[in-house]
């Protein structure tokens, strides 16, 4: 059964469960280090059963077997310090290179997701997302990282154990990123387009926190890097108007749609699908995002009240993994929050 599909057949209850485990990553440390605390909060042979959920859930048993060779051929092709990053954490797993390899690329093809940028009144603004991932078993390996680089937070996010890039993350530099899924392609046409060196889009989000300088650099880059697949990149930033859905195709953007305030457009709602064209009658995430915040108002949108518009069914639903609630201005408020849904009834 699809997300979708499981959308008509259920309504859910989303509860906040707990905030995941802080994990700092040293960018100082060699990179085949700097994720070895993943030890400290996750048991390995917990790490190992996440992977092989994964990978068996998203890529057919022979495949994984016949795409090894492939896949063992990328790792030469990736940044070195990525790279470098994946041996190491299959060391820490105590699982065959290829494999961590493999996992990385399947995150990259199964999220759904919903991303909102927000300004109020005062020209405040405020990003939030869920991120919805049909395995129940990554709201355990669900953690926040700290980025730290010569003794100072360079940028933060959420992500998985396991896996190196971000969908959600904030820099020090004044901007925030959340990436959602676009579905177009197969996962046949990702490989080729990493052999062609492609990025991946989490490693994009994760590249940009690291090294852009200010929002209008973050959203040059987002906009603009090849990417192994299609993508929705979200951007918020510190000063009013700043607020961008980028909507992605491998080569370049499709469509850049700004928050324009001043003619009663103070928020963007992106789910999975192009913002121009309806969402499909099976999937109303979009429509009950944007009736709920239309039922706010701008006078009283916040943190509290976004967090509600993001725990509404079905923007929240059973395949929630997570919310993260951010703001640039204000990089203290960074919170995240593993979501437990219980089902409320049949429809």
């Amino acid at each position: 059964m699809g997300i979708t599909e499981a959308w008509m057949l259920m309504t859910v209850l989303c509860a906040a469960s707990a905030s995941p485990p802080l994990l700092t990553v040293n960018l100082n440390t060699p990179p085949a280090e700097r994720w070895a605390p993943l030890v400290e909060l996750f048991d390995k042979q917990f790490l190992k059963q996440v992977a092989a959920d994964v990978i068996d859930s998203t890529v057919p048993k022979w495949v994984h077997h016949a795409i090894i060779p492939v896949v063992e051929a990328l790792a030469k092709y990736m940044p070195q310090h990525y790279a470098e990053e994946i041996k190491g954490m299959a060391s820490y797993y105590g699982s065959e290179t290829a494999d961590i390899v493999l996992l990385n690329f399947a995150y990259e093809v199964t999220a759904f997701c919903t991303s909102i940028i927000a300004q109020d009144s005062k020209g405040n603004l405020y990003h939030g997302r869920n991120l919805d991932y049909p395995f129940e078993i990554l709201k355990n390996a669900t953690v926040d990282v700290s980025f730290m680089k010569d003794g100072k937070e360079l940028y933060r996010g959420t992500t998985f154990a396991g896996y190196v890039g971000l969908w959600t993350g904030q820099s020090s530099r004044g901007f925030t990123v959340s990436g959602d899924q676009r579905s177009k392609g197969h996962w046949w046409e990702n490989v080729i387009a990493a052999a062609l060196k492609n990025a991946p889009a989490s490693w994009l989000v994760r590249q940009t926190l690291e090294e852009a300088e200010d929002f209008e650099e973050a959203v040059m880059r987002l906009a603009k890097v090849p990417l192994i697949a299609d993508v929705y990149y979200i951007v918020g930033g510190v000063h009013p108007g700043e607020g961008v859905v980028v909507t992605r195709d491998r080569r370049g953007p499709a469509d850049i749609w700004p928050l324009d305030p001043t003619n009663g457009a103070w928020y963007r709602v992106e789910t999975n699908y192009d913002h121009w064209l309806p969402t499909p009658p099976e999937d109303p995430r979009r429509a009950a995002a944007v009736k709920a915040l239309n039922a706010t108002g701008q006078d009283n949108i916040n943190y509290d009240t976004l967090y509600q518009v993001l725990s509404i069914p079905p923007v929240c639903n059973r395949f929630t993994i997570y919310t993260t609630m951010m703001s640039a201005a204000e990089p203290e408020q960074y919170k995240t929050v593993v979501k437990e849904c219980i089902q409320h009834g049949i429809q």
